[in-house]
Parts: C-alpha cells; sequence; structure tokens
C-alpha cells in the first residue's frame, strides 16, 4: 500500500512538473519592450497570446529596454539569463541601423549574445531587421546577412524579419504599411504588432520544439 502511494505521489509529482510552462525570455529594444502601446499590446504578451492560443504552454518574460543597441544586448545577456530560461528570444539591430552603425559590430554583439546562450545550453530564435534600400546597397547586403548567418552559426531558429506581418498585409504600400504604424513611423501601433506576432509565431513554435530537444 505505501508502496502504492508513493508512486502515485512521484506520478503526480512528475506530471505536475511537466505541465509548468516553459519560460522564454525575449531580448531585445523598443519593440519587445513595447513603446508607444497600451499595456499588454506589446510584441511580449501578443506574441504569448498566440503561443498559447496555437497549443504551446509559455510564459514570456520581456528584457525589453528602449533605445538599446546590440552593444547594450550583449552588456546585459549574461545578467539577463542569469535565471536560466529555458528560451530565448532575440530581437535587436534596429537602433544600430538607424544609426548607421557598422554591420560587422553588430555581428559581433550578437554574435556574444548568442554564445552566451549556447554556453548555458539555452535554445534561441533569433529574428531579423531589414535595412532600408537608401543605406546603400552594400550596407543593406551587409546588414541583412547578419541574421540568417548568425542562425545557421549558432543553431538558432530564424526568423528573418521582424515586419514580415505588416508586410505581408500592406504589400508594396508604403501608405497601407503607415496604417500599422505609431505617428513615428518607427514603431508597429497595437495592430502591426499583432500582424508581426502572428508571423513570428511559427518560428517561436519551433523554439518550443527546439526546447523539447
Amino acid at each position: 500500500m505505501r508502496k502504492t502511494l508513493a508512486l502515485l505521489s512521484l506520478l503526480l509529482f512528475t506530471g505536475a512538473a511537466w505541465a509548468e510552462p516553459l519560460r522564454i525570455t525575449a531580448l531585445g529594444d523598443s519593440l519587445v519592450q513595447g513603446y508607444g502601446l497600451p499595456q499588454g499590446q506589446g510584441l511580449v504578451p501578443q506574441l504569448e497570446r498566440w503561443m498559447i492560443e496555437n497549443g504551446a504552454e509559455v510564459t514570456l518574460q520581456n528584457a525589453g529596454v528602449s533605445g538599446d543597441t546590440t552593444a547594450g544586448g550583449a552588456e546585459r545577456a549574461e545578467w539577463t539569463l542569469s535565471d536560466n530560461p529555458d528560451g530565448l528570444i532575440v530581437l535587436l539591430g534596429g537602433n544600430d541601423m538607424l544609426r548607421g552603425l557598422d554591420p560587422q559590430e553588430a555581428r559581433g554583439n550578437l554574435g556574444q549574445i548568442l554564445q552566451t546562450a549556447q554556453d548555458k545550453g539555452i535554445a534561441v530564435l533569433l529574428i531579423g531587421m531589414k535595412a532600408p534600400r537608401n543605406y546603400g546597397p552594400e550596407y543593406k547586403q551587409d546588414f541583412d546577412a547578419i541574421y540568417p548567418e548568425l542562425a545557421a552559426e549558432y543553431d538558432a531558429v530564424l526568423h528573418p524579419d521582424a515586419f514580415a506581418g505588416i508586410a505581408a498585409e500592406a504589400g508594396n504600400d508604403p501608405a497601407a504599411a503607415q496604417g500599422f504604424m505609431q505617428d513615428d513611423g518607427i514603431h508597429p501601433n497595437a495592430r502591426g504588432v499583432a500582424l508581426n506576432a502572428a508571423a513570428i509565431g511559427p518560428a517561436a513554435l519551433q523554439l518550443v520544439a527546439a526546447i523539447g530537444h
């Protein structure tokens, strides 16, 4: 009888442990932090809701800092991962690009973040940014290449464009795209975030699968 109760207790404890949602930290800039948006409408809460609605048991932690560059993210990566989350989402590089910083510097900083996660055995989803054409073809080529190259090097899940949801909805119409942006023309509004979160969602589910392995 005692053995049976002990076995049942063990099974219940194990089941409860399995039921714990995965903890995923999102490291990034204002796009992650939720700049200019009502509470609950930023990328982190909207992506968390999308993932849960699509069968994932997760909680997303917001480690976004407005104005952060890849250098800032690299400086706080170790501290951000000190609680050993199950997974990491990285969305950085937009501020580097807006300041016209050297793509190789951004690549090195992002590589440092991915290396920190890899050393801790934490699976990563890397979300890319696309440089606008007015920076020139060479800058755009070098900047856009950062994300797929690093994802391949560090075996990270890749979502190539943080604004893919808006781009798919608006097509090549800049006026239509502005309808999903805040007045500054840089940050998405709540509707734009919803589109981007849904576009990121399948890659986020790949991250969950990678954690499971």
